[in-house]
């Protein structure tokens, strides 16, 4: 039997009016077929889903892009209207999940926000709008165009010669699809950024001391996938981790690439 992927969802509305759970079908067809993996979305409902629970049912776990923000109370920061709309309920999933399946070594592998939730997890703290620090870009999703036109490649992310992130991509600078306001301010202690972007703004992180599979980019991997060179070592490696850790031991990262 394939390995079970969980994939947190998002909250939205359907018709303005009834609550559901849900997450792209990019995700799901990433797991399925790059991973091969069976994709399971669970809901970002500390109510219904429960750590403990979670651990047990997964092989391991795909935090995914969202519109909402990881809320700066999580990182003892003020709100402001810079940080946009907030999804407290997957806050209150994500962030503690991630910190119990890194330190067991169960696999984990973070998109978008979900980088910014393994980032927050081990004590980093968000700028709101990195798009107004002296120096850097406007990584933000285009308002308008089509769907290839908004997740179409946009800058390079270089990573540490030799790291975990140039031997999985077997080069040491890739072409990303950007798509994010916020980023991280200040690291944590456990957090290493083996990836930025021209700019600086870190792009791929890992979690210093896990003793399994934790990597998170802030780029979106799950587009194309199985077509893209920097995104199907990715989802592959989150695959073989995940079988590594349902056939009983962790894979850790000097394993990788």
């Amino acid at each position: 039997m394939r390995p079970i992927v969980g994939i947190i969802s998002n909250a939205f509305l359907i018709n303005d009016q009834y609550p559901a759970h849900a997450n792209g079908s990019m995700n799901t067809d990433a797991i399925a077929h790059v991973s091969d993996a069976m994709a399971l979305t669970f809901p970002a409902d500390p109510a219904v889903s429960r750590t403990d629970e979670l651990l047990e049912l997964f092989d391991g776990f795909l935090f995914t892009g969202g519109r909402p923000n990881v809320h700066p109370e999580e990182y003892g920061h003020a709100e402001t209207e810079a940080h946009g709309a907030f999804d407290r309920d997957r806050d209150r999933v994500a962030l503690p999940l991630i910190r119990a399946a890194v330190e067991r070594g169960q696999p984990v592998l973070g998109i978008c926000r979900g980088f910014q939730e393994v980032a927050v997890a081990f004590g980093s703290t968000l700028h709101p709008e990195i798009r107004e620090l002296p120096g850097r870009d406007n990584h933000r999703m285009p308002p308008d165009g089509t769907l290839e036109e908004k997740f179409e490649l946009r800058h390079d992310v270089s990573f540490t010669p030799g790291g975990p992130y140039a031997r999985l991509m077997g080069a040491d600078t890739v072409r990303t699809n950007t798509l994010h306001g916020q980023g991280i301010d200040q690291p944590g202690s456990r957090v290493v950024i083996d990836g930025r972007a021209p700019d600086g703004t870190p792009e791929a992180i890992l979690i210093d001391g896990a003793p399994g599979f934790c990597l998170a980019v802030q780029w979106h991997p799950e587009y194309k996938a199985a077509e893209d060179p920097a995104s199907r070592p990715l989802f592959e490696a989150f695959g073989d981790a995940c079988r590594a850790w349902r056939a009983g031991r962790a894979a850790p990262l000097r394993a990788v690439g």
